[in-house]
């Protein structure tokens, strides 16, 4: 088995043909090929004799035989050198020999190339030439010449990275040339100009292959592959109709392949959304054929649509010179037409424009035409993504081929008119010059065709006109079907749907139950109303009279009248909740002497008719539960029977978002001071947009931020003055903060896993896998031994840098494992810092833990929600995770009245280390049982309880007076400071 040059260059365009040529399968031929073959050999003898020419005629030898010497040769260019090494035969067009005094010889291989634009495959098969002729004379060859274009001009090429390269593929068509069957057809760009087009075009039309369609490419066609669908028509019944959220009307729709796939299958125009094509003018259908590798153009095709008829313009040029003057042309036609609008089909026309006003100028920048050229109609980018013809591709040809357009040449193509463009510059020939001219009308007509056909689909909008027809589908009016959901079925008789109908519930409780129960009428027509009936109060506050006017200080005033406020509250007992109700009574007073109006200063401030409690409770059921608002209303409601209107814990919610948000940004400053910082992010649905909530941790800080976007402005904006580690999964923005990072290590193992069970029998990526757990096992036994401390971790950094040594020398096939490859030599200053960094988690749990506390609540959420709303919740998910992460109830936070979360838990700390208990003594004369619990009423309360311990002391009895529970917020009494809610003190004497 020989890979000469020939087949490693047809590899590189296309495996198919690679195999077809090494079996000497019977190519069909194409003109534009047997052209561009000839045109290559007129253009490799004249590159030569210019070569021979320059280097004075002497010191050639052509078609040379092995073995040569090329130490004691005389000669310094062989044509047309044949050198073989084991499996590889080269052809080298050229080979220039240099040599100079006290220094070794070198070998520089030259390839010819017609082309003006050079691209990777030239190359490459120059770079094969040059891996024979190393190894044939084991001599390095650093580099190599390509002589391309008209001017004949020489690109140096240097080879060291591109033989590598060729090495690979060597081994793939070694692999691919033994195989007796020849490989799945893939159709792609080269086809066009292949010798095998129509031969592997049939195969695929036989086999229904999925390449057939247009822009689909290997990748994605060996995704379907892996999920069973081989065939356009399987394909075709994957696409289903989805609703497009309002987040994403305002950008592009996507393109979705089943949907063309669907649409050849039915033979019936789709269309997605509403596609808009409105020309208000006079259309201009323009159509521009050119030189691409020259990027000339030598045809200007305008068809004009007027009120009389149809004019046609073809401005031709014989030479490249005449470019400009039909550019003006061009411009004086476009002169003489009203309101014209230029119409076309692809980028080729909008790039013409663009070089010519670079080239040649724009027009007046007060003439009509400016606006006229640079406000151009593509036609293919209104089809694009919204209308999807029942045809294999987007083009021209194939759109106005379905809609009953006929080109006189079924064969001529863009390809086809270059090769017809150079041979009239050498023959002239008029036939070649009408062929081109009649190409260029027809493209004009066609397009006429694809206008007036995309206009006709936009009146029907317009016109009302919403249901589908024979030949074209909606998809926004298309039934989607789903098949374990609620859905309202469709019956084949009028019968079936009125017994259906039937056993509705409504239809049940409203027309069956009422007349087979009558009593059912009572509590079926009488919906359940909301108590008017005021709760009982548990507790009456009468606030004292004034001793004088405010103002005057005048004691002779009177009630001028009454008022009062009712607070409702919850009152958190030792092992429950009560439905606490507390009466405030105050008076309004008038002055005698001044007549002025006022109120005791003692008197209830707040305006608010919910106490503390009931709002904590409320919010550690929202958040803390995760329990949805309404829930949360009923919920309370219906065990302490308040009449709580729908939407009051939201302004619960609302309330404590304003109280805690200092405390709030106070944790984001400390979490972008510190020395670690985990981030990561996750999207939410606000009002059918989509957008993103960021979270940051550390080990005791927790603060999600709302963002529209998942740019990485707001990582830019807090992480500027950042200097500690940040630990984050392998998003791109991440990589943008310039600080030590440290990349999820779990992350990276589960891309790992799920590859090798993806591809189970690729060796490659197993070796790979295998050698990276085999690195990271014994780091995190020491972690679990040592912990996060770097002076045991930091002798792993020798295994590391093997590892990486080790993977630098690797020559992987796989494309898998290459691309794994690229991803540990990407990261490799990222993936291993937690070895030499105190403290640093190896994997990113603490955000991510945030992370689900937050998917949570978003599911609670669905959506239906506000931007403040969201803001909101994300505050006091802050909060509440916080709580947690530093070992703090978060209801006995949220009741403490407090704003910091650390001193609030450091206070608790203190408490539990100053409880103080002394020995029990008899208490028969205090009246005060051990066991009985003083719930305060007032502060009088607590006070006399002080009262009967002094006189104990003073006694000197040794008694136990009391055990007191104190359940709200109270000043500092007789030396001690309450912190908190539930605090038991049990005092012995």
């Amino acid at each position: 088995m020989m890979i000469t040059s020939e087949i490693f260059e047809a590899y590189l365009k296309c495996p198919s043909k690679c195999w077809f040529r090494f079996h000497g399968e019977e190519a069909a031929g194409s003109t534009y090929s047997q052209w561009m073959g000839k045109q290559n050999h007129w253009y490799q003898e004249e590159a030569l004799k210019r070569i021979v020419k320059d280097s004075g005629g002497d010191y050639y030898t052509f078609s040379p035989t092995q073995p040569l010497n090329i130490k004691t040769a005389k000669w310094k260019l062989s044509v047309d050198f044949v050198v073989r090494k084991e499996n590889l035969e080269a052809h080298v067009p050229a080979v220039e020999r240099l040599s100079s005094h006290g220094k070794p010889v070198k070998l520089v291989p030259i390839r010819f190339e017609f082309a003006n634009k050079l691209t990777k495959v030239e190359k490459l098969t120059l770079a094969f030439d040059a891996l024979v002729l190393s190894g044939a004379f084991r001599h390095e060859i650093v580099c190599g010449k390509i002589v391309h274009g008209d001017d004949f001009s020489r690109t140096k090429v240097k080879l060291h990275s591109l033989t590598r390269e060729v090495r690979k593929l060597n081994g793939k068509i070694a692999t691919l040339l033994s195989n007796s069957a020849p490989p799945d057809i893939i159709l792609n760009r080269h086809c066009q100009e292949c010798d095998y087009h129509a031969k592997c075009r049939q195969k695929a039309i036989e086999k229904d292959d999925l390449s057939l369609l247009a822009g689909m490419h290997e990748k994605e066609q060996s995704k379907y592959n892996k999920k069973g669908i081989f065939t356009v028509t399987q394909l075709s019944y994957t696409f289903r109709p989805r609703r497009r959220p309002k987040r994403q009307r305002d950008k592009r729709e996507k393109y979705h392949h089943s949907l063309k796939a669907l649409a050849i299958r039915e033979k019936k125009i789709h269309i997605v959304g509403r596609p808009e094509l409105k020309i208000e003018g006079t259309p201009i259908y323009l159509d521009v054929e050119g030189l691409p590798d020259q990027d000339s153009y030598y045809l200007i095709g305008m068809r004009i649509k007027t009120a009389t008829g149809t004019i046609q313009h073809s401005l031709w040029a014989d030479e490249r010179d005449a470019e400009g003057k039909i550019w003006l042309d061009f411009l004086g036609v476009l002169a003489q037409i009203e309101n014209p609008i230029l119409i076309h089909y692809g980028s080729f026309e909008s790039t013409f424009i663009k070089r010519m006003c670079e080239r040649y100028g724009e027009p007046f920048s007060d003439s009509a035409m400016v606006s006229t050229i640079k406000s151009t109609v593509n036609l293919l980018s209104v089809v694009y993504s919204q209308i999807y013809f029942p045809t294999f591709s987007n083009g021209l040809k194939e759109i106005a081929g379905y809609l009953g357009f006929i080109w006189s040449d079924a064969v001529a193509s863009g390809l086809q008119t270059i090769a017809w463009r150079h041979e009239w510059e050498v023959t002239k020939s008029p036939d070649i010059k009408a062929a081109l001219l009649t190409y260029n009308v027809e493209d004009c007509e066609a397009l006429e065709i694809v206008t007036s056909k995309i206009i006709e689909l936009h009146q029907s909008f317009s016109e009302g006109e919403t249901a589908s027809s024979d030949t074209v589908v909606r998809t926004d009016k298309m039934k989607r079907d789903h098949p374990y959901g609620f859905k309202r079925n469709t019956f084949s008789l009028p019968e079936l749907d009125a017994i259906n109908k039937a056993a509705y519930w409504d239809y049940q409780r409203e027309r069956v139950y009422l007349k087979t129960k009558p009593r059912a009428q009572v509590f079926l027509s009488r919906p359940p109303s909301r108590s008017r009936t005021p709760l009982p109060p548990n507790k009456t506050i009468t606030y004292p009279r004034p001793r004088s006017c405010p103002r005057c200080e005048s004691v002779k005033f009177f009630i001028h009248g009454k008022a009062s406020r009712r607070v409702l509250d919850l009152r958190f007992m030792r092992h429950g909740l009560k439905r606490w109700i507390v009466v405030h009574q105050f008076y309004r007073y008038k002055c005698q002497s001044c007549g002025a109006t006022f109120y005791t200063k003692e008197r209830l401030c707040t305006r608010s008719k919910f106490g503390g409690g009931i709002g904590a409770y409320s919010l550690y059921l929202n958040i803390g539960l995760r329990l949805p608002q309404e829930s949360v209303d009923h919920s309370l409601n219906k065990l302490f029977g308040f009449d709580l209107a729908i939407g009051t814990a939201g302004r619960f919610k609302e309330k404590a978002a304003i109280f805690y948000k200092d405390s709030y940004n106070d944790m984001i400053k400390r979490l972008c001071s510190g020395q670690l910082l985990h981030a990561d992010e996750t999207k939410i649905s606000v009002g059918g947009k989509e957008s993103f909530v960021w979270v940051f941790a550390n080990m005791e800080d927790v603060a999600y931020i709302y963002s529209e976007t998942r740019q990485g402005d707001i990582l830019q904006n807090l992480l500027k003055n950042f200097t500690g580690v940040l630990v984050s999964d392998f998003y791109a923005a991440y990589d943008a903060i310039q600080c030590p990072q440290q990349k999820c290590l779990i992350h990276l193992i589960r891309d790992l896993n799920d590859a090798v069970l993806k591809s189970p029998y690729d060796d490659e990526l197993k070796t790979l896998v295998k050698s990276f757990a085999g690195l990271v096992k014994p780091i995190i036994e020491t972690v679990d031994r040592y912990g996060l401390k770097s002076r045991f971790l930091r002798k792993h950094r020798v295994s590391v840098d093997r590892f990486y040594r080790r993977l630098s020398r690797e020559d992987l096939h796989s494309e898998a494992a290459i691309g794994f490859k690229k991803r540990f030599e990407k990261n490799k200053d990222k993936l291993f810092t937690f070895l030499t960094h105190d403290g640093i988690p190896w994997n990113n749990n603490n955000a991510e833990h945030a992370i689900k506390a937050f998917a949570m609540l978003r599911n609670i959420i669905s959506g239906v929600t506000s931007e403040k709303g969201i803001q909101d919740y994300l505050v006091m998910l802050s909060i509440c995770e916080t709580c947690k992460y530093s070992g703090v109830d978060f209801l006995d936070f949220l009741r403490s009245g407090m704003k910091d979360i650390h001193v609030f838990a450091e206070s608790k700390r203190k408490r539990r280390r100053d409880k103080v208990s002394l020995p029990m003594r008899n208490y028969g004369r205090t009246g005060i049982s051990p066991s009985k619990t003083m719930r305060h009423q007032s502060s009088e309360e607590i006070e006399g309880f002080y009262r009967k311990l002094l006189l104990c002391q003073e006694s000197h009895q040794s008694q136990v007076v009391g055990e007191l529970n104190i359940d709200s917020l109270f000043p500092i009494i007789a030396g001690y400071q309450v912190y908190s809610a539930s605090v038991s003190i049990r005092i012995h004497l």
